[in-house]
């Protein structure tokens, strides 16, 4: 992956998304996609007692799902989210190539060291999955605003299985619970359509976190599997004061390979 340059970086700015093409070649691609499966089936040398998550609802509706919690639920392929995916060097090492780096810096400053306040795997099984309603990731436990995501697929992710569908400019305004109401949706609708972003396999699309997206459930035989992160200035603290795990810069997590 080559760096972006500043027209695509004053693209990103002003519609709130970005694609950025392949994002991971063939062979790291390979590993994510058996390193979640190893990591859902409880095979992976992992603290899952430190690792949120959660399996997916018995029905597609997102106020039905299941709880979200530290620890392994059992061997299944049905998990819908994990968290903490930092503590993992395999995805560790994804996160922490250069390219990634210099949008960092494009966004926080080039001196800036850089944290995650999540790393995020997401899954829509096959021929299922949850609806997930227009929103905006905002994580409103933090002292700093968080600006960046990167959402990488590890399978394809079409209209049929469920990809991500956005609002562009959608991100000059925090909505209140991150869920806008429908009269806000219509406002936003009047002046920009949705837009779908549909990938292959290891490409990825930069994000504003702010930015209005959907997704609906996976109507494909194949699982729906991709890898999303967030970048924050690594000098943010949790509400009640906690560091985030640092990416770049000083202090940065180490790959430790088993």
């Amino acid at each position: 992956m080559q760096p972006i340059n500043d027209n695509q970086w004053q693209q990103f700015e002003e519609e709130g998304y970005l694609r950025l093409g392949r994002v991971m070649d063939d062979e790291e691609l390979a590993t994510l996609q058996q390193r979640i499966d190893d990591i859902m089936m409880g095979k992976a040398k992992l603290p899952y007692d430190q690792i949120m998550m959660q399996l997916d609802g018995k029905t597609s509706d997102y106020s039905k799902m299941e709880p979200m919690t530290k620890g392994h639920k059992g061997p299944t392929l049905n998990y819908r989210k994990i968290t903490e995916l930092e503590l993992d060097p395999f995805f560790l090492s994804y996160m922490q190539k250069p390219a990634f780096r210099d949008i960092c810096a494009r966004a926080y400053g080039p001196s800036t060291s850089i944290a995650t306040p999540r790393a995020m795997f997401m899954n829509k099984p096959a021929d299922t999955g949850t609806h997930l309603p227009w929103h905006q990731d905002v994580f409103r436990n933090l002292d700093k605003f968080s600006d960046i995501i990167i959402w990488a697929a590890l399978d394809p992710a079409t209209l049929d299985s469920g990809c991500l569908r956005v609002i562009p400019k959608s991100h000059h305004r925090v909505y209140e619970g991150n869920f806008p109401t429908e009269e806000q949706l219509e406002a936003l609708f009047a002046v920009a359509d949705p837009v779908t972003l549909e990938l292959q396999p290891g490409e990825g699309v930069l994000l504003h976190v702010n930015l209005i997206h959907t997704s609906a459930v996976n109507d494909t035989g194949l699982p729906r599997r991709a890898f999303s992160v967030a970048y924050i200035d690594a000098a943010a603290k949790t509400s009640d004061g906690q560091p985030l795990p640092t990416i770049f810069g000083e202090g940065a997590l180490s790959p430790q390979f088993n």
